[in-house]
């Protein structure tokens, strides 16, 4: 069974800009509920009633948000879940972004660090999806965790709802089961263009790369050694160093001091652990999901959830489709089909299903 879990939260969250910004990016956004989506990720640890502990990778900057997030969770959660919030939460800050090999590195070697004694299954989450039902998420981490104990890397797949351009894909192979829902990775494809798109959604061989994982720990790291030598070397000062002093800030657990980690940084890649083990290792296997998912990446995907936007006064006369969220008062006359949003002194209009612009729009007016 899976007994940590590791929350990748260090995103700067550039598609879902103004709302997003680097002091306050995608994960602290919420939809309908007020729950922000890393919130929801650890409401998704708690569901699995690990025995472990939940690491949040972040970055510096934002580390107190993260422990404000993880507070805020607690104080309306059950006795039980605010207990293990508080108590078995760990934020870390990454020294800088280095993609999610050194993310999940740094995490399984923390918990390794802090529990040398236990063996330890892991499931690493986003914390910029939405999943349901929770159930059947648990479910398929059930089946993901006893492949994982079987010396597996075990990716998540997710069956495509469209012939989608901005994913990668998995083609599942061999059965390991005999049960339909684990399977051996065949190969990994690149985010394709239309055409290669459509032929892999009409396949129905190919599946999303949803960016989960559930592996052991030691066979990560015996993994990452024999697939990409140069991540595992560069992280020789914190598997040879000392463990790290913890601290509490608004009641949850942080780095206080690793200076190991601070070595380690200078030197470790920045590459996506996508490539760094699953597509390199004979191990690498895939469970289907059954539960829905969707990545909230853009503009179109989160105007198509949020239901209940958190607006000041929106007016609209004349107007069809249109979707406004807002910090201020906005007025829209005779227009359609547009997504826009104020936030934090700045404005974005666009056309719904325009989304990929909203990135170089970005690079533009910011830098």
């Amino acid at each position: 069974m899976i007994t940590d879990v590791i929350i990748m939260a260090g995103g700067f969250g550039e598609r879902l800009w103004p709302a997003s910004s680097p002091t306050h990016p995608k994960q602290f956004m919420a939809l309908n509920d007020n729950i922000s989506f890393l919130q929801e990720s650890l409401i998704r640890a708690l569901a699995l009633k690990i025995s472990g502990k939940i690491v949040v990778v972040t970055r510096k900057d934002i580390e107190n948000e993260c422990t404000l997030q993880i507070k805020k969770l607690a104080e309306h959660s059950e006795e039980a879940d605010a207990r293990k919030l508080l108590a078995e939460s760990i934020v870390l800050a990454e020294p800088a972004p280095k993609h999610t090999s050194a993310a999940i590195m740094l995490g399984v070697n923390l918990i390794n660090k802090l529990e040398p004694d236990s063996s330890h299954t892991f499931l690493v989450l986003t914390s910029d999806h939405v999943i349901s039902p929770v159930d059947q998420f648990a479910k398929d981490c059930k089946n993901a965790a006893d492949a994982a104990e079987n010396g597996k890397f075990v990716c998540f797949a997710i069956a495509p709802t469209q012939a989608a351009t901005g994913y990668g894909y998995i083609k599942a192979g061999k059965d390991l089961t005999g049960e339909n829902h684990t399977f051996k990775i065949e190969n990994f494809k690149e985010k394709p263009d239309e055409k290669t798109a459509k032929e892999y959604f009409e396949s129905g061989n190919y599946f999303w790369n949803s960016g989960m994982f559930a592996f052991e720990g030691k066979m990560f790291l015996n993994e990452m050694l024999s697939c990409t030598p140069k991540v595992s070397n560069a992280f020789e000062a914190v598997t040879k160093g000392k463990k790290p002093s913890l601290k509490q800030v608004n009641g949850v657990y942080v780095i206080k001091s690793w200076p190991e980690m601070e070595i380690t940084y200078q030197d470790v890649p920045s590459i996506a652990v996508d490539k760094a083990i699953a597509e390199k290792s004979e191990n690498a296997a895939v469970v289907k999901a059954t539960f829905k998912w969707t990545d909230v990446g853009s503009w179109d995907t989160f105007s198509e959830l949020c239901t209940n936007p958190m607006n000041n006064k929106v007016v609209q006369v004349e107007c069809e489709n249109n979707f406004v969220y807002s910090d201020i008062p906005v007025s829209l006359c005779g227009v359609k089909d547009l997504i826009v949003v104020a936030k934090n002194g700045k404005l974005l209009v666009m056309k719904k299903g325009e989304s990929s612009l909203v990135r170089s729009a970005v690079k533009a007016i910011e830098f």
